[in-house]
Formats: C-alpha cells, structure tokens, sequence
C-alpha cells in the first residue's frame, strides 16, 4: 500500500519539529550555567548520602589528627633544639 504525499509531507514536518525539539533540549543542556547547576544539584544528593557523610567525616578525623600529629612533633623538635642549645651553652661556659 502506498503512502500518499500528504502522509509522507506530514511525517517529515512531524520529524523536523521532533529534531528541532531535540536540538533545543540539547543546546539548552549544554549551557554552562545548567551543567553547574546540575553538577551542584548532584553533588548535594551526594552529600546527603548517609555513607558519604560518614566518609567525609572520617577523613575530616584523619586530617584534623595529622595536623595534630604534626604540630606536636614540631612542638618537639622546638622544644629539642633549644635543649640542645641549653646544653651547648652549658658547655661552653665551662
């Protein structure tokens, strides 16, 4: 059965309104204010994961005892030095 011109016009003006409605979307997606916007929509559904809000947290813990860590051992060393020089300076006064 063949397809008169009026169907086979009407499917091709039918297409091209679909496809400009595709290009649409797509260019409406593309622009990067939507990209940060979805991005940052994302990452806050991240965020209110209970199992990455335990992540965060243990690694805030981490950092937060390597910075302690490492302020007490230059705390140390300060406090060797000047021992070190304290002896020194003993010494030379004998």
């Amino acid at each position: 059965m063949a397809r008169d011109m009026d169907d086979i016009q009407r499917d091709i003006e039918r297409t091209r309104r679909q496809l400009a409605g595709t290009l649409d979307e797509l260019a409406d997606r593309s622009k990067p204010k939507n990209i940060a916007d979805d991005a940052k929509r994302s990452a806050n559904a991240k965020l209110q994961d209970p199992n990455v809000q335990k992540v965060l947290i243990g690694i805030g813990v981490a950092v937060a005892g390597i910075i302690a860590l490492s302020v007490a051992r230059s705390n140390k060393k300060s406090r060797d030095i000047k021992e070190i020089q304290r002896l020194l300076a003993q010494r030379t006064d004998i």
